[in-house]
């Protein structure tokens, strides 16, 4: 199946050679106009493509099946509202085919847990954008600790992360007419009081790092005008930002921090106090994760010796809060969490005594409760949850004793638990009823060899029975970055539109990922990420040479960094795959700096300013790497206009060069939705829709068939 494209001479291919040098982009590229986001001449392009794309998916009629069905999914009213807990009320944002953009609505803890709830609306989006004339979308909503009541909401346009925050009263459920309010911008705030706030944004004109990201905080007390905030911290403008944050504990402990933060892995600590601002001795590579009892707890993403003892990389420790303050130079911490070889620390959520904590365990999810004791020690006791799960914390009550736990896997939906952190007792809320019949599924963990020798495993989603014969139609998706782990989630459009037609689904845990602490990520940053793309396709190999599947009928999927992933994928191994999804992708790393917030990644990819780096870059980057002569699979490239992180760019000039290669592809530039599918759920439907049209074109159906 060959796409409508633009015609683009083959001729001015001559002219792309890499994009950078020593830092200083030089301008040789032929497609970066394509890189003014909202000029009109790119505009026309992608409006150019998108019809091109939607005509070739609009005659088939497998796109209006899966459109209807991935509409329903979206909306349907049997899926379980995620909580948020705040002044004892549970709080949820909802979005369906009545609400497009969502409402923000509350009930009582009794009423979210009975059969049947009742719910009061908050805040309506679609109202409130139409009653302004804005394009809001729900950013989230952050309330001071003190008393839970008085919150800032943060509105975007079109799901960008640059947002406008303004004040809102839970007591009134009303915006503050004379409140806080911050006008547009990439900024982080953090509430010290009901009346203060610590504020990172750009105070001025350039004030703002390579990244996009503020780097000095002010102090903002209420019925003071915003700049008269006073500065209490800033970092430099070569790192990638400094933020505020504030922890806050039941019996009333408050810390307030000031982090700079140099790279996206590094971070310097200063605690705020009346006299100023301490620096905390404390490792470069670590988070603060709460307040409990008085005792700051602190994860380690490298290790630390103090005196005789080392906490390993992927511990979680905690330190005296009244003691750290006294002293910042001499932290004395205690171990709350050490991992062993195959375990990795994930959610850590904080109620009023306790701690709730999920592991995993060879990619499977645990949950345990941990309790300060005297002296500053910890006990630990295990909820006996399912195994072979996915095991999230929705929320937390930071008054009370209440956790929502979400428990899920490929093939069981998800089911909400209740747990008292106090008293350790357990039952299940609500589960989300079947959405596709998984009776016939079953889900194998495998295991692959990478050149290294490194053992890689990933889960496998199929048919029992399945014949190993080379014909299973196959999605294989990774991710490979920043640390974040990848486990089994249940989706309906995956059960209802591929593994309900026969289609096998893999999930491949490769290096750069999370799945196995700190080391596992760290093996893959800057120059040795080529280990995670030597994972994937050894993955890939392996479910060929188990005869699960074959080139001819194995797809590849992934976003954002996983888009990178798709891309390297796509043209060091062309020959491996039959379809390649790049969503939101990464693709020009020799330019990656100088677009959006890529400058903010410099830690976990390299930089172009560093010679060997920069040759490391070159030799993987995807845009620089097509080339002509080479057979490569049609890919689905689509991103979204208003993406302000990762940006559209990559994927334009992308598509453009293989439109002046002469080489199929489809693509489409969704308007909304910041760095995701879309803003609504029609958005995010359409999106769907295209991605399992596209793989059931590229692997179910004989091979010339339109």
């Amino acid at each position: 199946m060959r796409s409508s494209v633009v015609a683009l001479a083959v001729a001015t291919l001559a002219v792309l050679v890499a994009g950078t040098v020593g830092g200083t982009r030089t301008p040789d590229d032929p497609f970066r106009w394509l890189e003014n986001v909202d000029s009109p001449r790119a505009l026309a392009w992608v409006a150019t493509q998108d019809a091109a794309t939607m005509r070739v998916f609009q005659h088939d009629p497998l796109f209006a099946t899966n459109l209807d069905v991935a509409r329903a999914e979206g909306s349907s009213a049997d899926r379980i509202p995620a909580p948020s807990i705040l002044a004892g009320q549970v709080y949820n944002f909802w979005q369906d085919s009545t609400h497009v953009r969502g409402i923000w609505r509350k009930t009582t803890v009794a009423d979210y847990e009975a059969a049947h709830q009742h719910w009061t609306t908050v805040i309506d989006l679609d109202a409130l954008a139409a009653s302004e004339g804005r394009n809001w979308t729900w950013g989230g909503i952050d309330c001071s600790p003190a008393t839970e009541t008085r919150c800032l909401v943060e509105l975007s346009e079109g799901g960008e992360d640059a947002r406008t925050l303004r004040e809102f009263d839970l007591t009134t459920d009303r915006f503050v007419s004379d409140g806080f309010v911050l006008p547009r911008g990439k900024q982080s705030v953090a509430w010290v009081d009901d009346d203060t706030l610590l504020v990172s944004r750009e105070w001025r004109p350039g004030e703002t790092t390579a990244s996009g990201y503020p780097y000095i905080v002010r102090r903002w007390r209420r019925g003071q005008p915003l700049d008269a905030a006073v500065e209490v911290g800033r970092g430099e403008r070569t790192d990638v930002s400094a933020d505020p944050a504030v922890l806050s504990d039941g019996a009333g402990h408050r810390l307030a921090l000031i982090s700079r933060n140099p790279t996206s892995l590094e971070h310097e600590y200063r605690a705020v106090t009346a006299g100023g601002t301490e620096l905390l001795a404390l490792p470069a590579k670590s988070t603060p994760e709460g307040l409990v009892a008085g005792r700051i707890l602190w994860s380690l993403d490298q290790s630390w010796t103090i005196g005789a003892t080392t906490f390993p990389a992927g511990s979680l420790v905690s330190l005296d809060l009244a003691a750290t303050l006294a002293d910042p130079e001499h932290p004395k911490p205690v171990p709350v969490y050490v991992p062993g070889p195959l375990d990795t620390l994930q959610d850590i959520e904080t109620t009023r005594d306790d701690v709730v904590i999920t592991t995993l365990h060879n990619v499977r999810g645990r949950v345990a409760v941990y309790t300060p004791r005297p002296g500053g020690a910890w006990s630990a006791r295990e909820a006996p949850l399912p195994d072979n799960a996915t095991i999230e914390v929705d929320t937390t009550d930071s008054h009370g004793a209440l956790a929502y736990l979400a428990v899920a896997s490929f093939i069981t939906p998800p089911t909400l638990w209740h747990l008292d952190t106090g008293t350790g007792q357990l039952h299940p809320v609500r589960s989300m009823p079947a959405h596709f019949d998984s009776s016939r599924d079953v889900v194998e963990q495998l295991e692959a060899t990478s050149p290294d020798g490194t053992r890689v495993p990933y889960f496998v989603v199929h048919r029992a029975g399945m014949r190993l014969d080379g014909s299973n139609p196959t999605i294989l998706y990774a991710y490979g970055g920043f640390g974040a782990s990848q486990t089994p989630l249940y989706s309906a459009m995956l059960g209802r539109l591929w593994l309900a037609r026969g289609g096998v689904y893999v999930l491949a845990n490769i290096r750069g990922g999370g799945e196995f602490g700190p080391a596992w990520h760290e093996a893959a940053i800057t120059t040795h990420r080529q280990r995670a793309f030597d994972d994937f396709a050894a993955v890939g190999r392996d479910l060929i040479a188990r005869r699960i599947t074959a080139p001819r009928h194995l797809g590849i999927e992934g976003g954002s960094n996983g888009g990178l992933l798709m891309g390297v994928e796509f043209t060091q191994h062309p020959d491996l795959w039959n379809a390649v999804d790049m969503q939101v992708p990464l693709l020009d790393m020799l330019s990656y700096e100088h677009i959006e917030a890529g400058a903010s990644w410099a830690g976990e990819y390299g930089s172009v300013a560093n010679p060997d780096q920069r040759g490391f870059l070159a030799s993987i980057s995807p845009y620089q790497n097509l080339k002509a002569g080479v057979t490569y699979p049609e890919p689905l490239i689509w991103t979204t206009t208003k993406d302000d992180r990762v940006g559209p760019q990559h994927a334009r000039k992308f598509a453009a060069k293989l439109a002046a290669l002469g080489d199929p592809y489809l693509f489409y530039e969704v308007r909304e939705g910041g760095h995701g599918s879309g803003a609504t759920i029609d958005e995010r439907a359409t999106t769907a829709a295209l991605e399992y049209t596209y793989f059931v074109r590229r692997l179910m159906q004989p091979a010339g068939t339109p």
